[in-house]
């Protein structure tokens, strides 16, 4: 479509998604701490549709930069994860938490396990355009279910006394904080391997000789085991401690990528790769999410998982782009894939000191 290099310019477009997708997303989540998700979540609905309508005309670089990558990405901040499980938070009991941020995570496998075969589909019969066409019109359901998440702010004085902490104050401590520096730096790690895979992986396979329907197909076994997988990581860090849980799953994906590089890679070793990972692909996101509340508080946990987001999605331009530059030049993932294993038992390291322990804060003045 574009040309002399293609996938590294494709991968470009999907590395600067990941980017703007980080960047808007503590932003957004600053927007819903303070006027509600569910507002976010529809002028995100509106950009994710717009931005889905101009890569069905993106013929240049360019273009395609602007749509993959910009438009989108800052839509994907206003519906990611930090956004919604701030929203589940609030609204479940905190003995509950875990459970239902595991339940949370799992709805958006569901989605990948059902729109990659639909959207492969569409592009075989009707072609990329068509396919883009449907998908925005799907995406534009977003808005309407969005509207329906919106609730009346509470009066003034409706509710107790409660400290007000200002968004700088919520930085400057959540920033002091070596716990949640050493829980983004391992969010960093997650973001490089899991887009690392779905992006790269299908062409690995391919470059690999791997018969293309087992290809298309792995990336729908890690979304499908990725919902069992999503809520059992949940579930477990009500019983467990979260930051332990992500030692295991840290170190477990390691291991598994180990095994995948080392042994013979046919068709039964690409299935059961895809279902091992699936169960620890995005295992991060509640456990992550739940340390945050527990140590600073639901007030500002949109904003400040937001941020930890950022660090996740730098990891995640890092992984796609040196993985499609790397390419190019050596015609193999070998390098980059060597490097997320390192990364990945680096990040098991760095999460088994945090300090999970809730802030004590000062009270509230009376009457404030």
């Amino acid at each position: 479509l574009f040309g002399p290099n293609q996938l590294k310019i494709l991968s470009l477009s999907i590395a600067l998604q990941s980017l703007f997708w980080g960047i808007g997303t503590p932003i957004a989540g600053s927007i819903a701490d303070k006027y509600g998700t569910g507002r976010v979540i529809a002028v995100s609905g509106v950009l994710y549709a717009a931005g889905l309508l101009l890569m069905t005309v993106s013929t240049t670089p360019i273009l395609a930069h602007l749509s993959i990558g910009v438009l989108t990405g800052f839509a994907m901040s206003g519906t990611t994860f930090s956004i919604l499980l701030s929203a589940v938070s609030r609204a479940v009991p905190a003995k509950k938490r875990n459970l239902y941020l595991g339940i949370a995570s799992a709805g958006g496998s569901s989605g990948q396990v059902l729109m990659i075969p639909m959207g492969q589909f569409v592009v075989d019969t009707q072609g990329w355009v068509v396919s883009l066409y449907v998908t925005a019109a799907m995406t534009a359901l977003i808005v309407p279910l969005a509207i329906a998440m919106m609730t009346r702010r509470a009066e003034p004085g409706s509710g107790p006394a409660i400290p007000v902490q200002r968004t700088g104050e919520a930085l400057r401590e959540a920033f002091r904080h070596r716990g949640y520096m050493l829980l983004t730096g391992g969010y960093f790690v997650c973001g490089l391997q899991i887009m690392l895979i779905g992006t790269h992986f299908p062409n690995m396979l391919a470059s690999l000789t791997v018969d293309t329907t087992v290809a298309a197909l792995s990336l729908s076994l890690i979304g499908a085991f990725n919902i069992l997988g999503t809520f059992a990581w949940g579930a477990a860090g009500g019983r467990f401690r979260q930051k332990y849980l992500l030692c295991w799953l840290y170190s477990l994906r390691s291991v598994v990528m180990i095994g995948f590089i080392l042994l013979p890679i046919t068709s039964t070793s690409v299935i059961v790769f895809s279902c091992l990972m699936g169960l620890l692909w995005l295992g991060t996101v509640p456990l992550t999410g739940s340390i945050v509340a527990q140590v600073f508080g639901l007030r500002h946990m949109g904003m400040l998982f937001g941020f930890a987001f950022v660090a996740h999605q730098l990891g995640s331009f890092i992984g796609i782009y040196a993985a499609g530059y790397f390419y190019d030049l050596l015609g193999n993932y070998n390098g980059i894939w060597w490097a997320a294993i390192i990364m990945g038992l680096v990040a098991s390291l760095m999460n088994y000191p945090i300090n999970d322990k809730p802030i004590e804060r000062a009270a509230a003045p009376q009457g404030a």
